[in-house]
């Protein structure tokens, strides 16, 4: 009996204890106060197009301290009518309820904005914020966004052999999924987004003009077909853009974000005039002439960032003048199976950084070899007052056989390990300016700004 009436008392000694330890320790968990940090301080999306929603975005939600911090909740102040969605450490509920972040712990908070279609034709500003509720506080992160309307070029079938079988794209491995272009009825005053490959058809001609946009997706293709024809009359201060969906961030000069535009055999008299072609795999695939006009006659243009060329042509005949071509993985100018060439007051500066280039910033031949045949085609190219460097020891290699006729000009023309090998002097590389310096040998010749202040990359509004 004595026993007994001091076990009781023990155990219930012992299970106080546990009880106040066990409130002891929720107590240390903060409920209010400023007691977190984040990653930053505002969300902002780069342009958002109608339909497509963006890329997913992520916020880290840091706990510095040395005691767990609980929140009532993590939402987003719009509601359910945000154009916003998140994800809280998994969790995908409109409302994430009894957040805990344990001492010096984090979580992730990803984010994505869907905007749906209205009738504005100017980019229009979508606002939220995330709200973390401390029960008794709040704190917040804003959400900006800038949404555009566009016209959406969406593959309606695809090209088939004999068969029935898709044909697969050897440069991208997939079947070349395709839509046609209405040319007659293209709109100037929306942003146009390209899946799969847009085609020009033949006989048609598209006619793009100042403050024309064209952005593409993974791989997508602007196809000129044969008998079409491609027109792009930007202005310095409105050139014609072909560009990445992506601009966010790092994305803004990432390469091989998108295929190419393809002047395909057969495509005549395409004109390009104030244009900047970035971002992509190749930026201008031409291909064969079909008459005694240029292929492709381009001026006054920037193409820049590409995977594999800048220019990339096969026997065609083009005319370049005030031309920058830069930073791309194989060439800036990539001259293949010969062809006519003429290029004045042009830029072609290669400092590619993502690996170890090995191919020159241009790159010319006027042979094939296929099925043990070795093919040889007539070659002129000239280049006047032009700048061909880079961070190569010879920035030009013309390999090319004279059974044929085959001619290579270079006037007053500066190259990287050529006869007229001196430093240009750009004025920053790093940052993608190509002007030139007070004082550069080339002064006079290359790629003339249209702006002398400004390179045009920080004159486009996306």
């Amino acid at each position: 009996m004595y026993r007994n009436a001091l076990y009781y008392p023990l155990v219930m000694l012992f299970l106080m204890a546990v009880l106040f330890g066990a409130c002891q320790k929720e107590d240390s968990v903060v409920t209010e106060g400023n007691w977190l940090d984040y990653s930053c301080d505002t969300m902002a999306f780069d342009t958002v197009f109608t339909q497509m929603g963006t890329t997913t975005r992520q916020l880290m939600v840091y706990n510095r301290n040395d005691f767990d911090v609980k929140m009532r909740y993590v939402t987003l102040a719009g509601g359910r009518s945000s154009r916003f969605r998140l994800n809280v450490d998994g969790d995908t509920s409109l409302v994430a309820e009894d957040v805990r972040i344990a001492a010096g712990d984090s979580i992730f908070v990803f984010v994505r904005a869907n905007i749906n279609p209205n009738s504005q034709t100017e980019p229009f500003l979508i606002e939220d914020r995330i709200v973390f509720d401390f029960g008794g506080r709040q704190e917040s992160i804003p959400l900006t966004a800038y949404g555009r309307n566009a016209v959406y070029h969406i593959p309606t079938d695809t090209l088939r052999d004999a068969s029935g079988k898709p044909l697969i794209n050897g440069m991208y491995g997939k079947p070349y999924a395709y839509s046609v272009i209405d040319c007659d009825g293209w709109r100037h005053d929306l942003p146009h987004v390209v899946l799969g490959y847009a085609v020009v058809d033949s006989r048609n001609t598209l006619q793009l003009q100042a403050g024309d946009e064209i952005y593409f997706a993974d791989d997508a293709v602007l196809w000129v077909f044969d008998s079409a024809t491609l027109v792009a009359r930007g202005t310095a201060e409105q050139p014609v853009l072909f560009t990445s969906i992506r601009h966010d961030g790092w994305y803004d000069y990432l390469p091989g974000q998108w295929g190419h535009i393809w002047l395909y055999g057969g495509s005549r008299d395409n004109v390009i005039e104030h244009a900047v072609i970035e971002n992509g795999f190749i930026g201008l695939l031409v291909d064969t002439n079909i008459n005694g006009n240029p292929t492709l006659d381009i001026s006054n243009s920037e193409i820049r960032n590409h995977t594999q060329a800048g220019i990339q042509s096969n026997s065609a005949y083009i005319v370049g003048d005030n031309l920058l071509v830069t930073n791309c993985g194989v060439s800036t100018l990539l001259l293949r199976y010969g062809g006519e060439y003429r290029f004045a007051n042009s830029t072609f500066a290669n400092y590619w950084r993502y690996e170890t280039r090995k191919f020159p910033s241009v790159l010319i031949t006027n042979y094939r070899t296929y099925a043990n045949y070795l093919y040889l085609y007539g070659m002129h190219v000239r280049f006047d007052d032009c700048i061909i460097y880079g961070s190569m020891a010879n920035e030009l290699i013309a390999d090319y056989d004279t059974t044929v006729s085959a001619t290579l000009v270079l006037n007053h023309t500066l190259v990287k390990g050529g006869e007229w090998d001196e430093d240009p002097k750009f004025v920053d590389v790093a940052n993608g300016d190509y002007r030139l310096k007070e004082g550069s040998p080339a002064l006079g010749i290359g790629y003339t700004y249209p702006d002398a202040e400004a390179p045009n990359d920080k004159k486009i509004i996306r």
